[in-house]
């Protein structure tokens, strides 16, 4: 998947960004947030405006944690992508062809150290850095696993994103509205 070019990927948490969203140049969107029994409408309308959608496994509220969740996320609504920090989720995604992103925390070096293992195992297809307002570590991230890099959290302005993509992320993931406006 290449997001064809988008550098900007609308991350939903409300109806009403969704609707926004749904009238706007932007193809990929990530739903955060969002109660299981919701899925079925907002992905019906999503393919009807022609969007593709992520889903933040770790967020849908209403299902277990677990790769179980994963397996029917993926065969019951076919996401574009599945985002989730879970190394058993990434696994799930990727054996059901729905393109997996591992979602990677800056704690310290200690963490990074044990998720440079995690995802050197599990090879996900991206890699979500949070937050995403470190170009530096992005660079990093992005040279030491060969794997593109979505940069999230704490963007907060055009400065912000165009840091992010200068330092080598392949789009920016954000609920920031304001962002929502620049070209994708």
């Amino acid at each position: 998947m290449t997001f064809n070019g988008q550098k900007i990927i609308p991350a939903i948490r409300e109806m009403q960004d969704f609707e926004r969203m749904l009238d706007s140049p932007y193809k990929y969107g990530v739903f955060l947030e969002m109660h299981v029994s919701r899925l079925k409408a907002v992905f019906s309308l999503a393919r009807k405006h022609n969007k593709k959608m992520i889903l933040h496994a770790d967020l849908i509220q209403g299902l277990k944690n677990d790769e179980y969740a994963v397996e029917y996320l993926c065969q019951e609504y076919k996401p574009a992508g599945l985002i989730s920090t879970r190394v058993g989720a990434i696994t799930k995604a990727k054996q059901n062809g729905v393109v997996a992103i591992q979602r990677l925390f800056l704690l310290d070096t200690h963490a990074l150290a044990k998720s440079y293992a995690l995802i050197n195992k599990v090879k996900p297809d991206y890699i979500e850095v949070l937050p995403g307002v470190i170009p530096h570590m992005i660079k990093e991230v992005n040279e030491t696993t060969g794997i593109p890099v979505f940069a999230g959290g704490l963007i907060r302005s055009i400065d912000d994103v165009e840091n992010a993509i200068n330092a080598g992320a392949v789009a920016v993931t954000t609920s920031n509205r304001k962002l929502w406006k620049m070209n994708s």
